[in-house]
């Protein structure tokens, strides 16, 4: 390279016996140092070139031998045509360095250098044809060249027609592009034979090169003119047999196995690979150009020209570009006459422009290689197709045909031998593409184009291994699993993203000002051509070509809109993955065809079996011990495949893409609510995981930790088809839809396998219990595979998940058995004992609750293990009940049993309590459970005041533990907090105070003697009763509570007044329960509001029954008490008038007592009329009391304060 002395060392790149071996890719051959070859050439204008060797296979650099004068160079030296390190090639042919090019040499290039194809490269060529195209305007020689794009890279190969019709003459191909070119092109063809002039100087050009670096100048006998002839025609078949074109499809055995073996005549046979940059243009150029070096030349190349001729521009171009590509400084000419060697000549490179005779333009020779790339690339726009440019001898216009549309008009398509090279190339580089780590998604676009090209190449019954393996590629690019965000606008996958593609991907000429490929011109074959450029001489003129459009790409890929269509898309690759490896497999005929409209039979077994707890069980030990062998490897598929062959390897991923995609499209379903469409979908995934455990020899966690994953989906959607059994019947229709795609799926699947591995989970079962059963198989299942290879602790998150959702079953099994033993309980006649059957669904549904607690609390879920236990303690008041309703109803007493199990259930509450520690931790569950755990003392306290073991117990003793019972449960009534369930909280703590209340006022009627525990008792009654009054009244729907605690609160004084001696007592006592009887009014008043709603209702919506507007208030309670009122109220009214009417009374005058006397006469009497009126209605009775209250409470609001609060 120019002016480097490190060039030798830049040459000896490693060898690439790999590469020469087959279509391996070169890892070494990024290597070189970026900045070697880097150089600016100057000719008549400027010109950028740089030239990085990617790889040489030359030995080190040897000084050429400079020739004595007068050497003869018709003698040929001792070394003549022997095979030589520093002629490469170029040594074994007297074509010397224009050695002819093979078809399909850049597609060797391109395999060795798959990184730079598609992407970064523009042309792949071998730099003769690339000087052949530059030559153009100044060559009257022709020109045919085959190109073939892989996404914005063009490969360019000689397209020797001579040669190619050579060939169809004994082999029948190609016939109809023979045809073809005799009636357009050339009418007259026949093969035009070199003549001896031409021969003479290639050999003289020879002996020259092997007298330069042979150096002894030691002169050989002349072979007879008979040797001559021999030797010339012996290097004319050389010649012939270089270009060594494939028939159709002639590809050895191995590719069909390994898509990565070369075919023949695809190998990298040039010395030099470099990467050349003319301008903007990058090119991978191949070279055999000898370079010579050493002394005061560190690189230069050797010519050899005969002194009578002198250098043509065609000749100066030739040897600028040459030493452009290889970065050579200088070029040594050595001229001759005759043969006999005259004298060197030293040339720089950026002289050879402006050489005599030879004058021409860097800057027109730029132009027209930007011109013709333009052209190129503008014009050959499918992936795929042969184009064939070309330009007949002696011709001006430039013709582009796309030989594959020609092709597929024959009847064999498949007859264009470019086919496979060009399927295999885009298939490369698709995979080294998708292997690289760090691909950005926005390329995924342009892989799809590749792979798709690629498969529409191939047939596929001769190419099943690389059909197989691109479809599953390209479900490969479909990124199943990823997150809702990235199907928003802002996906890359949304944009027009095939960068690679995104300026020569569709056909697009441009407009006729800024240079048209004329499509009306006279030719007659002009319908024919892609495109023409009219006359050679357009390539000169500057940017003639450049295309203006931005041209979109024709195959950019697919927006999906939501995650179905995007699984079946994937789906839609599988399928056809898997027909290309099953129709590789010859046992074909063992196996019935299936025909795909018909649905595949699947195994059903007895439901009753099938959906049994028993039955469930085996099912399950089978699955278990199957999981047990499959981590041994002890499994093998139906149809013959052998493990370890491309079909076994390609199938098990194509399956497990499958079972993946069907995995997510049941996910997706899942999150609809379409719970029957989600179980087919898990089904699929389910048979497709069991194929994939039949072939599979060495299971890895990670599929472990898949089926773990379907099995705990699986168990979700049996738990969500339990609670949403109303729809039972459309779900039951979408489980038994299919698509024929996923029928073709399965018909693969069971070429493998039965698929019955899991039908114990995915079948839809009409049974509630079944079902909750089935998902609690399949969550322990889940949690059993997590067992396996330590996947427990590698994904501890899942692990929680498949515990949590354990634990939530076995909630809702245990919740289903206690309500069936609460039915039975109510179905069970009165005073019957406990039935066997309910006791057994109790000991399930403790068992349930049990093992549900324990999941929780290994995974120090509080909350949940609370709720549990909560749950538990429901179950033990269950029990209690049941226990409560064996009794007959008359001798009923509060039995043993139910104390125990009402002990229990508070135990379990109280230890819920302590679970979740604080209020703080959850207030909603804190708040369930306390409410609960009061509930359940209210209970107790209440069966044992109502039914009072006296047989058993003594009075006190009951008492003392009724009190007990009705505290804790207060305690645990938190009527303070504003929460939805404060009224209720209040009513409970009222009724509560309330029955206290009513205890020790029993107490102090049935207690005679010990006077300090009476009054204990009677102060004990007061508070409570006035507490239960106080919470009554802040409650607006106990209106009839508040009138009956008020009531027995006067009762209460009547009692005490009972026991008073004095008048002034009594009278104390009396103005106290009046007083009482006035607080009532608040009571009257809410009953009176509900009847007058009840009165108005059926006027205002006659639709609507009047039940149904007071459903709180019980008319026949309110009669009842407004009764005992009246007479209590009429009773205490007449002792007040009797005492203040006393004698006593009389004697002293006070005014007050006479105004409340006077009250007292007045309000009685009109109580006494009012009660004698049968005819009144309840609503007039009301307001009638309400108005005699009101009167009462202005009457005695001065009299002497002996009220109770």
């Amino acid at each position: 390279m120019m002016g480097d002395p490190k060039e030798a060392g830049a040459e000896a790149s490693p060898p690439r016996a790999a590469a020469r071996g087959g279509l391996s890719l070169l890892p070494q051959a990024e290597s070189e140092e970026p900045a070697q070859g880097s150089a600016l050439f100057l000719g008549g204008n400027e010109v950028k070139s740089r030239a990085v060797v990617k790889y040489s296979s030359a030995p080190p650099r040897t000084a050429f031998a400079r020739l004595e004068e007068k050497t003869d160079l018709k003698l040929p030296p001792a070394n003549w045509l022997r095979e030589s390190a520093k002629l490469g090639p170029a040594g074994t042919t007297i074509l010397g360095n224009s050695k002819k090019s093979k078809p399909f040499s850049s597609f060797g290039m391109a395999y060795d250098f798959i990184d730079s194809v598609g992407n970064d490269v523009d042309v792949v060529s071998d730099s003769e044809n690339i000087k052949k195209l530059l030559k153009i305007p100044y060559s009257k020689s022709h020109v045919s060249m085959a190109v073939h794009r892989i996404g914005r890279t063009l490969l360019l190969d000689e397209l020797d027609i001579q040669e190619l019709f050579m060939r169809s003459s004994q082999t029948g191909d190609w016939t109809w592009l023979k045809e073809f070119y005799q009636r357009l092109i050339d009418q007259k063809w026949q093969r035009k034979k070199k003549s001896k002039e031409h021969w003479y100087q290639k050999a003289i050009l020879s002996k020259f090169l092997y007298y330069s670096i042979n150096g002894d100048g030691a002169a050989q006998p002349v072979p007879s003119p008979a040797e001559q002839q021999e030797s010339s025609s012996s290097h004319q078949t050389h010649d012939s047999e270089g270009a060594s074109w494939p028939a159709p499809f002639e590809m050895p055995s191995s590719v069909s196995e390994d898509p990565s073996a070369s075919s023949q005549g695809l190998k990298n046979d040039f010395v030099r690979n470099i990467l050349w940059t003319f301008e903007d243009i990058h090119m991978l150029v191949g070279s055999n150009m000898p370079i010579f070096g050493g002394g005061r030349y560190p690189a230069v190349s050797l010519r050899l020209r005969d002194n009578n001729k002198p250098i043509n521009v065609l000749t100066g171009i030739d040897y600028w570009l040459d030493n452009l590509i290889c970065n050579v400084p200088e070029l040594v000419m050595c001229f001759h006459v005759n043969g006999i060697v005259q004298k060197y000549e030293m040339i720089k490179t950026e002289e050879i422009p402006n050489l005599e005779n030879s004058n021409f333009s860097t800057k027109v020779i730029k132009d027209i290689a930007q011109n013709i790339l333009s052209f190129l690339k503008s014009n050959c726009t499918k992936e795929g197709h042969t184009y064939w440019l070309f330009k007949a001898s002696g011709s001006d216009i430039v013709k582009l045909y796309d030989l594959t549309t020609l092709c597929e008009e024959t009847e064999d398509k498949y007859q264009n031998p470019f086919t496979m090279p060009v399927a295999i190339l885009l298939y490369k580089v698709a995979c080294n593409m998708m292997m690289k780590k760090n691909q950005n998604k926005k390329h995924y676009g342009t892989i799809r184009t590749l792979l798709l090209n690629c498969v529409k190449l191939l047939d596929k019954s001769r190419h099943p291994q690389i059909i197989a393996s691109a479809n599953y590629m390209l479900s490969e690019l479909f990124q199943l699993d990823e997150p809702k965000k990235e199907e928003s606008s802002d996906s890359p996958l949304n944009e027009n993203s095939d960068e690679s593609y995104s300026e020569e991907e569709e056909e697009m000429p441009d407009s006729d000002e800024n240079g048209a490929y004329s499509t009306s011109s006279d030719p007659a074959d002009d319908n024919k051509a892609v495109a023409i450029i009219k006359s050679v001489g357009e390539l000169s003129v500057p940017e003639k070509y450049k295309s203006i459009h931005q041209i979109r790409p024709s195959c950019a890929f697919p927006v999906c809109h939501d995650t179905e269509e995007r699984c079946r898309l994937v789906l839609s690759y599988v399928l056809e993955g898997l027909k290309s490896v099953d129709s590789s497999i010859k046992k074909e005929s063992d196996l019935p065809a299936a025909d795909p409209s018909t649905p595949i039979p699947l195994k059903y077994e007895d439901e009753s079996t099938r959906g049994s707890p028993e039955g469930l069980e085996k099912q399950m030990a089978l699955f278990l011990d199957k999981m047990g062998s499959l981590q041994k490897g002890n499994c093998s598929g139906q149809s013959g495949m052998t493990p370890g062959s491309w079909q076994h390897k390609m199938k098990l991923q194509l399956i497990l893409k499958s079972s993946k995609a069907y995995y997510i499209l049941s996910d997706a379903a899942m999150s609809l609510q379409k719970y029957g469409r989600a179980l087919r979908y898990i089904k699929l995934a389910l048979q497709s995981h069991d194929t994939y455990c039949c072939l599979c020899t060495n299971m890895l966690s990670e599929v472990l930790l898949f089926l773990s994953q379907y099995l705990t989906l699986c168990g979700d959607i049996q738990l969500m088809l339990a609670q949403n059994a109303n729809n039972r019947a459309a779900h039951l229709e979408e489980f038994n839809y299919q698509t024929k795609e996923d029928q073709e799926i399965l018909h693969s699947l069971h070429r493998e396998s039965s698929c019955q591995g899991f039908a114990w989970a995915t079948d839809l079962s009409t049974d509630l219990e079944s079902q909750l059963s089935v998902s609690c198989k399949c969550y322990e299942a889940a949690n059993e595979i997590l067992q396996f290879s330590d996947l427990k602790s590698q994904n501890p998150e899942h692990y929680v998940q498949v515990l949590k959702r354990m634990g939530n079953i076995r909630n809702e099994i245990g919740v289903f058995y206690m309500n069936q033993a609460a039915a039975l309980q109510g179905e069970r006649v009165v005073s019957k004992s406990v039935s066997a059957a309910e006791q057994q669904l109790w000991k399930k549904s403790f068992s349930c609750f049990e093992k549900g607690i324990h999941n929780f609390e290994s995974i120090d879920d509080a909350t949940n293990a609370a709720l549990l236990l909560c749950n538990t303690g429901r179950l033990m008041r269950v029990c209690a009940q049941a226990h409560c309703g064996a009794e007959d109803e008359f001798k009923r007493e509060f039995s043993p049993e139910e104390g125990l199990y009402y002990s229990k259930a508070v135990d379990y509450y109280l230890k819920a309590l302590r679970s979740l520690g604080t209020r703080d931790m959850h207030p909603v569950v804190w708040d369930s459970v306390n409410w609960e755990l009061s509930t359940t003392y209210f209970t107790m306290a209440t069966l044992q005041q109502d039914y009072a073991p006296l047989s058993r117990k003594a009075q006190e003793q009951i008492e003392k533990e009724v009190s007990e019972a009705m505290m804790k449960s207060l305690k645990h009534c938190d009527v303070d907090s504003a929460t939805a369930r404060q009224p209720l909280c209040q009513y409970r703590a009222a009724t509560i105070h309330h029955r206290l209340a009513s205890m020790y006022h029993s107490c102090l009627r049935n207690q005679v003697g010990d006077e300090h525990l009476r009054k204990q008792h009677r102060v004990l009654a007061d508070l409570h009763y006035s507490k239960a009054a106080k919470l009554f009244q802040l409650l607006k729907d106990a209106p009839c509570e508040l009138l009956r605690v008020q009531l027995e609160r006067v009762a209460f004084a009547e009692f005490q007044m009972t026991s008073q001696n004095s008048n002034v007592g009594k009278l104390k006592t009396l103005s106290g329960a009046l007083d009482i009887m006035v607080r009532t009014e608040h009571a009257f008043q809410l009953i009176r509001k509900e009847l007058v709603e009840e009165c108005d209702q059926p006027k205002n919506d006659e639709a609507t029954p009047a039940a149904d507007s007071s459903p709180n208030l019980n008319r026949e309670e309110v009669i009842k008490l407004l009764s005992i009122f009246e007479s209590r109220l009429s009773f205490l009214l007449l002792q007040s008038i009797k005492l203040l009417s006393s004698s006593k009374r009389k004697m002293s005058s006070n005014t007050e007592e006479d105004t409340v006397l006077q009250t007292n006469k007045q309000i009685y009497s009109q109580l006494l009329r009012a009660t004698a009126n049968r005819n009144s209605t309840l609503l007039e009775r009301i307001e009638v009391i309400i108005c005699l209250l009101e009167q009462l409470a202005s009457g005695s609001s001065g009299s002497s304060g002996g009220a109770v609060p």
